[in-house]
């Protein structure tokens, strides 16, 4: 099961709404513990792109966030990304860019900005496979 925390859930809602109506992006980070994902806080970051429909990060600050993470003595567990105005799911070029199998893909649809769905994936590119994940807020 994956658990993430509240604060951090409103974090997100926060970032995608200020941003609005570019895409926003960040690192979701923390850690595993028996078989379960604890994300404990989220790293937002500038989407370069400036755009609705694509996100990018910076290399360098990814370096930056990385660094950061492993000073709280957590680790990157997957990456976040709003979509002002489209579901909560990958998109083509979402599946497309996602290279790693074993992070946690998470999407936080605006499409109704009252009511804001957040979902998470497990994506395997090579394989066109798309998982959607049980999370828990707590």
């Amino acid at each position: 099961m994956i658990y993430l925390k509240k604060s951090e859930y409103c974090a997100i809602i926060k970032q995608a709404k200020d941003e609005f109506d570019h895409e926003c992006c960040g690192f979701l980070a923390g850690t595993k513990k028996n078989g379960n994902i604890y994300i404990d806080k989220v790293f937002p970051m500038k989407n370069t792109d400036n755009s609705s429909e694509h996100f990018s990060m910076e290399p360098k600050e990814q370096f930056e966030k990385i660094k950061s993470i492993r000073s709280f003595g957590m680790e990157m567990l997957g990456n976040y990304h709003s979509h002002p105005y489209s579901p909560s799911r990958p998109s083509e070029e979402d599946k497309r860019l996602s290279f790693d199998p074993n992070v946690i893909y998470s999407i936080l649809s605006l499409q109704n900005k009252e009511v804001p769905v957040l979902n998470m994936f497990k994506v395997i590119k090579n394989e066109n496979y798309v998982e959607k994940l049980q999370y828990e807020i707590v």
